[in-house]
């Protein structure tokens, strides 16, 4: 579920804890896809019948594929109303912890870390982390760098 701030508070932010989003299922379907849009056609992830007999014992998603999602998970965590242009800036730290198997469900979590003034806006350092349903260790966890300009 969003959360939507108003501008006027986005100084005030740092520190919120934006909870966690609804869990999804990573597919074969998605993984091939990132995979074609990536020209990464490694086997460990597009292969299944030959995953199987390898380290992780079936298909895992690639840890790029899992941290694209951080932009989609952040979104449906967090807005700012009033703002004319989103920018995601970039990332300070990405570790990817565990590997998604294809057929797991993840989701995202977020807490904003750092609000900094920029010229015409603010940047929000988010640490995200996508969660693996039943795991013990996140998939990955990440500082995301988002800019907001009114």
């Amino acid at each position: 579920m969003t959360t939507t701030y108003p501008y006027s508070d986005a100084a005030a932010l740092a520190g919120t804890d934006l909870g966690f989003t609804e869990w999804i299922e990573v597919t074969q379907d998605r993984v091939n896809l990132f995979a074609d849009a990536t020209d990464d056609h490694q086997w460990i992830h597009v292969d299944p019948e030959r995953a199987a007999s390898g380290p992780f014992g079936g298909p895992i998603a690639h840890g790029f594929l899992s941290l694209s999602l951080t932009v989609k998970f952040w979104s449906e965590l967090f807005d700012l109303d009033g703002v004319t242009t989103k920018v995601n800036y970039g990332l300070d730290k990405v570790r990817f912890i565990s590997p998604v198997k294809v057929g797991a469900r993840i989701r995202g979590g977020a807490v904003i870390a750092e609000v900094t003034d920029v010229p015409g806006g603010y940047q929000f350092a988010v640490d995200q982390t996508i969660e693996i349903q039943g795991g013990t260790k996140p998939a990955l966890v990440a500082r995301g760098l988002y800019r907001f300009y009114a």
